[in-house]
């Protein structure tokens, strides 16, 4: 069983994958974390090196070699369902989740942590909540095409995975 977490940033995709690990057993890779690896410095790095489209390239190249793991828990970057086909690709390998949440609870998860993601280097909060709204613009139809969609905002693991094994189980 292999399970896509698809989500805008914020959503709560490497959180929720690690708790979903402790419930189903299985381990969970994070999307981010393997180009970091794959590459020897960190997506800001990358990002301001070497642009978004290198970048994009090599997270689609991580997201391939998920399907050498049967199990595992796969917890996305944001905009990697937006590239490459990546959404139609995951939907062949395995379940997707979409974790969906509202400008105003990313906005509120993300005022915090901007100066760790290279998207949201140095905007002010209006900036920030323009890029949030711009962003799910665009982004919302690749999330749609998820097969199961649950809100972000009280995410328990224990039910994730519930409608996870009956959606398998159809």
């Amino acid at each position: 069983m292999r399970i896509y977490l698809v989500g805008y940033m914020a959503s709560g995709k490497s959180k929720i994958a690690e708790a979903l690990t402790k419930v189903l057993h299985i381990p969970f890779v994070d999307t981010d974390s393997l180009v970091e690896k794959k590459e020897g410095r960190t997506v800001e790095k990358i990002f301001e090196t070497s642009g978004q489209e290198f970048f994009r390239k090599l997270e689609n190249q991580v997201l391939m070699e998920t399907e050498k793991t049967e199990n595992v828990i796969v917890a996305t970057g944001g905009g990697l369902p937006c590239f490459f086909s990546n959404m139609e690709w995951m939907n062949t390998k395995g379940i997707t989740v979409y974790l969906e949440a509202n400008p105003g609870l990313l906005f509120h998860r993300l005022a915090t942590s901007r100066g760790n993601r290279p998207l949201l280097n140095n905007l002010n909060d209006i900036e920030l909540m323009e890029q949030i709204t711009g962003h799910l613009a665009v982004r919302i139809p690749f999330y749609k095409k998820a097969k199961i969609t649950v809100s972000a905002a009280n995410l328990n693991a224990k039910t994730l995975a519930e409608k996870i094994l009956k959606f398998k189980n159809a």
